[in-house]
């Protein structure tokens, strides 16, 4: 299949690191956002009866299915899932090139400091 200008565009600017993690983060908040509006339109909701579900407002229904919007926290989507039957999965990974670093034979400084 033969690359369009646009394939060889973004090719290009992925190359640049900054460009790219910009990239990726739009990408896992289209992401979360497909998610909620499939999972409400499949329970049969609209954006205002979600809203009402969860004691908030339509636009922040409309915020939290905005492709832009980085705003979500886990404490609003437990209560998206739990509204509409889901649940949450959170998965951190490691970037593919990076390599686990060897563990320290040092010890963590870990200390919870002490009422007087």
């Amino acid at each position: 299949m033969k690359k369009t200008n646009f394939d060889l565009y973004l090719e290009e600017q992925l190359k640049d690191p900054a460009f790219a993690e910009r990239f990726e983060k739009a990408g896992e908040a289209w992401e979360v956002a497909l998610q909620i509006a499939a999972l409400r339109e499949r329970a049969g909701l609209s954006q205002k009866q979600l809203a009402r579900k969860l004691r908030t407002s339509q636009q922040n229904v409309s915020r939290l299915e905005s492709p832009s919007y980085e705003g979500h926290s886990l404490t609003m989507l437990r209560r998206v899932a739990e509204a509409l039957g889901a649940t949450i999965r959170v998965t951190i990974a490691p970037k593919p090139e990076s390599k686990p670093k060897a563990p320290s034979n040092t010890k963590a400084a870990y200390r919870i400091p002490r009422k007087s």
